[in-house]
């Protein structure tokens, strides 16, 4: 088993081990959610996924249309998973909430449309998948 939690530990996840599927994602939202140039995500089946402590959600729609549920701790607000529409049945957990430096690496980059010039995933299945910047409506 491996443990996913929050900083203050208030929002934790019990995951059945590592993920199959790591990946790097770096469409604006994601930089945004993380306050870094990518995030990165390890997948899991919902039901394999036990979650402990309180967490608040956010919901915004994705580039694709449907909507993404990013659950943080009500505490110290680190995200630690989310939901979305075009993943049913998953759970995606921030590899930085698992804190373990061994975690296997991505294994797809996506939006790299958006991707800053100087990251790069090696070894990683890579899409350009488009992510557009929403103007604030000020």
């Amino acid at each position: 088993m491996i443990d996913a939690r929050c900083c203050c530990g208030m929002l934790s996840l019990s995951l059945p081990g590592p993920s199959q599927l790591v990946v790097a994602c770096h469409c604006l939202d994601c930089q945004r959610r993380t306050g870094a140039p990518f995030g990165v995500g390890a997948f899991y089946p919902a039901h394999a996924v036990t979650i402990s402590g309180p967490s608040q959600e956010y919901v915004r729609t994705a580039a694709s249309g449907g909507k993404v549920r990013s659950h943080f701790c009500p505490d110290c607000g680190t995200t630690v998973f989310w939901q979305a529409d075009n993943l049913p049945g998953m759970i995606g957990v921030a590899v930085g909430a698992i804190a373990d430096p061994d975690f296997p690496p991505p294994i797809r980059s996506v939006f790299e449309q958006s991707k800053h010039g100087w990251v790069e995933i090696a070894g990683a299945e890579h899409s350009q998948q488009g992510s557009v910047a929403k103007k604030n409506s000020s």
